[in-house]
């Protein structure tokens, strides 16, 4: 990798004292080799052992005036160098790097990084327990009730949606805050529409959920398996997709037509998946052909905050913060792709102003 913008500083371990310099080297004083980077300087370092093997590994700095050391692969000092070398980038994971252009922190605020995954993984371990204790004392009552959902109510299910909505609040209310604008565009209950909304995290859903309404997400078939959350989706009615077949995305669309036709709202993702670095991706037509075709708004929702409390891949930790959901006013057009353009452009502008 290269660095090019950092002051001269060693790789140091936690709470490190306050040195600019490490020697690794038993060299005397006089042919030290000190290992660092320069603001005007590139240093580029050779990770693997067989690279710094076949090429003369050199380590260089000139500040202060001190010395510059060269030394050859084949010498059997340069075989302890690279030793050394190897170990510390088996312990890189307990290093804490600084810029001097940062203009911030100082070496005693230093703590390791294996201190902080712990502390965060405690916490996810926390948010799933207690998702698993809010979700095993409510399921009983969607069991119970589910008959009579068919009955009366199969195709909103308000009363599912209603325990689901329960389960979300109880999950996430001892983790983060949730903060809400613009609920006065949300549709009636009973007025179907479809939802889309950018996806960040995990968290989303159960976000999502708190709004109380009775939207049916869609979902990957894998999810279906799992005990408890399986049977909860199934009961509320979740629509199931298998990515990469084309039969069962005909089949998703149809079956979104279907629940819009009697009265139910549907829920989608366009960007497809969780996004991996927070940008918003592009937004497949699906959802807009759905609401082009049955002439029901888009609502157009922005989720802020759940990517950076449990960031896509990340799904064992639980950082602190708090997430905000801003709903749109709803969209109606009779054009897939105009509606595809200004809800993307619609929740772009306020993740670029609000973020």
């Amino acid at each position: 990798m290269e660095l090019s913008s950092l002051s001269p500083l060693p790789l140091c371990y936690p709470k490190p004292s306050s040195f600019s310099t490490v020697s690794f080297l038993p060299f005397s004083d006089r042919t030290r080799a000190y290992f660092g980077y320069s603001v005007s300087k590139r240093a580029t370092l050779r990770n693997s052992c067989n690279s710094a093997q076949k090429n003369f590994l050199h380590i260089s700095r000139a500040h202060d005036h001190e010395p510059r050391c060269y030394f050859s692969p084949n010498e059997g000092l340069n075989r302890y160098c690279i030793s050394k070398l190897y170990n510390l980038n088996k312990l890189s994971r307990y290093v804490v790097a600084k810029s001097e252009l940062a203009g911030a922190g100082t070496p005693d605020a230093s703590y390791s990084l294996s201190e902080v995954k712990l502390s965060l993984k405690v916490r996810g371990v926390c948010f799933y327990a207690v998702t698993a204790m809010a979700a095993i004392s409510l399921i009983g009552f969607m069991i119970v009730a589910h008959p009579f959902v068919l009955l009366f109510d199969r195709y909103r299910r308000k009363a599912q949606h209603f325990v689901a909505k329960l389960w979300a609040a109880a999950t996430v209310a001892p983790f983060f805050k949730i903060e809400y604008e613009g609920l006065e565009n949300l549709p009636s209950h009973d007025a179907p529409a479809v939802y889309v909304s950018n996806h960040q995290s995990f968290l989303d859903i159960c976000t999502l959920l708190t709004l109380g309404r009775s939207f049916k997400f869609i979902s990957k078939t894998a999810i279906f398996l799992f005990p408890i959350i399986g049977w909860a989706m199934s009961m509320m009615g979740t629509i199931p997709l298998k990515r990469m077949d084309s039969r069962s995305q005909l089949e998703c669309l149809k079956r979104c037509m279907d629940l819009i036709g009697n009265g139910a709202s549907v829920f989608f993702f366009p960007e497809g998946t969780r996004s991996k670095d927070g940008k918003l991706g592009d937004f497949k037509k699906g959802a807009f052909s759905v609401a082009a075709k049955t002439r029901v708004p888009i609502v157009p929702i922005t989720l802020i905050g759940t990517g950076g409390i449990m960031p896509a891949g990340m799904e064992g930790v639980v950082n602190s913060g708090s997430v905000k959901v801003i709903i749109h006013k709803p969209i109606k057009e009779n054009d897939p792709e105009i509606l595809r353009q200004i809800a993307r452009n619609t929740i772009l502008d306020t993740l670029k102003l609000r973020c």
